[in-house]
Parts: C-alpha cells; structure tokens; sequence
C-alpha cells in the first residue's frame, strides 16, 4: 500500500511529512519537561525517534497523520500537528506541539487550522477533538482560538483529559 503524504502550507508555516532529519528538533520538543508533561513525560533522544516513527507509520496504518512543521521563512523544525487517531484513542484528534522557542506566536493555531481544514475538506471527517490535558494552559488556549468547546472528561492512558469538540466546518467561523 502506497500512502502519499500531501504538504500543506499557512501564511508561515509548512506541514509536511517527517524525515529524518526532524529527529533533533523533535528530540528537543519531547526532552523539555515542561512540554512533554502532558504527553507522557520527557523522552530520550531514542525514544523521540520512536515516537516520530509511530506517527510516520500512522499515515500507512490510517491513512492520514500528524505532520512536520516548519517555518516557510527559514525551513526549521518548529513542531507537530494534524489528525490523530491511535488505537484505544476517544475519537479522531487534531493534536498540536510546537517548540518552546516558538511558544506564544501562534504557530499551533494556525497549524491547527489548516490541519482541521485538511480533515474536514480533504479526508470528510464530519467532527474532531482535541484530546487537552486539564493542566495544559497553553494548549487549551489554542483550542479556545480555534472556537472549540470543552466536552466531556475522560482519563486517557492514566492521565485527565479533557475532548475539546472542534465545530464542523458548516458552524467555523474564521
């Protein structure tokens, strides 16, 4: 089965699919306590590699996945973001990180935009979360700017979670 990953582009940005040589920047983002906290705890540089190896497979395995984002200016790794679905997961996701460097200029609502754009319009997703950590402010703020809206709460792989509902396109305004 052949899986082609399509890249797409924002004012600033360039989701695109992984290569190797994101495993730097995203070692980075998974070693930073702070950040990684509300995804399961720091993560070796190995183990980073793992984990963008899994959400490579995911694009064979479903057909879609997160992407590689980088900033059209310069080319550098700045994070992650697109739909998400790993087994025993509540529902399809779009999931977001971006580097601490890069924190506070917006690139994880614009990357969440156009990845929500890309699961309603392209693979026909009638709906989509945002599986948020209760403690994770920043991320919070970011589904709040996308004009989701905080549904039930859950414990997810033994952590407390909130399923922040994204409008479908028809309700989006924006």
């Amino acid at each position: 089965m052949t899986v082609v990953i399509p890249t797409l582009e924002t004012e600033r940005l360039i989701l695109r699919p992984w290569h190797d040589g994101d495993v730097d920047g995203f070692a980075a983002l998974m070693a930073d306590a702070e950040i990684s906290r509300y995804v399961g705890g720091p993560l070796t540089r190995d183990d980073a590699w793992r984990k963008m190896a899994t959400y490579v497979g995911h694009w064979l395995l479903r057909g879609y996945g997160t992407f590689a984002l980088e900033l059209r200016a310069t080319r550098q790794f700045v994070g992650y973001c697109g739909p998400w679905f790993p087994l025993g997961w509540p529902e399809r996701e779009i999931a977001w990180g971006i580097i601490p460097a890069e924190h506070g200029q917006g690139f994880a609502t614009e990357a969440a935009r156009r990845a929500l754009t890309f699961a309603y319009e392209d693979l026909g997703w009638d709906t989509a979360v945002s599986v948020i950590s209760t403690a994770n402010t920043p991320s919070i703020r970011v589904a709040e700017r996308l004009g989701a809206v905080r549904g039930e709460h859950l414990t997810v792989r033994s952590f407390p979670v909130d399923v922040w509902r994204h409008l479908p396109p028809v309700h989006r305004t924006g």
